[in-house]
């Protein structure tokens, strides 16, 4: 199985930027797949980018202002999030298709 863990969440003012990491571990040998999702308050769950054999791609909620990459051993994937506003506050979870669910990552945005 594998096993991700999100980390880099915190509290940041409208306009600055975060970078969430995902690290994996288990049994993986890159992470050629990551989804990452958030939840905010009292909302279900949505989709915000995917990394999947080198390409990415955005919710409309993201473009522009989020990137996802990956690092050079290929076990930890990141989401810089620059622009941040307080709609983005949430947890944020990084996704693997052979993966549970993890603890996720909390992000404030104050305005």
């Amino acid at each position: 199985q594998v096993h991700l863990v999100e980390s880099g969440g915190g509290l940041v003012q409208a306009g600055g930027s975060l970078r969430l990491s995902c690290a994996a571990s288990g049994s993986i040998t890159s992470l050629d797949w990551i989804d990452w999702y958030r939840q905010a308050p009292g909302k279900e769950r949505e989709w915000v980018a995917r990394l999947y054999s080198g390409s990415t791609t955005y919710a409309d909620s993201a473009k522009g202002r989020f990137a996802v990459s990956r690092d050079n051993a290929g076990m930890t994937v990141y989401l810089q999030m620059n622009s941040l506003e307080p709609e983005d506050t949430a947890v944020y979870y990084c996704k693997h298709p052979r993966a549970p669910w993890g603890q996720g990552t909390p992000v404030t945005v104050s305005s």
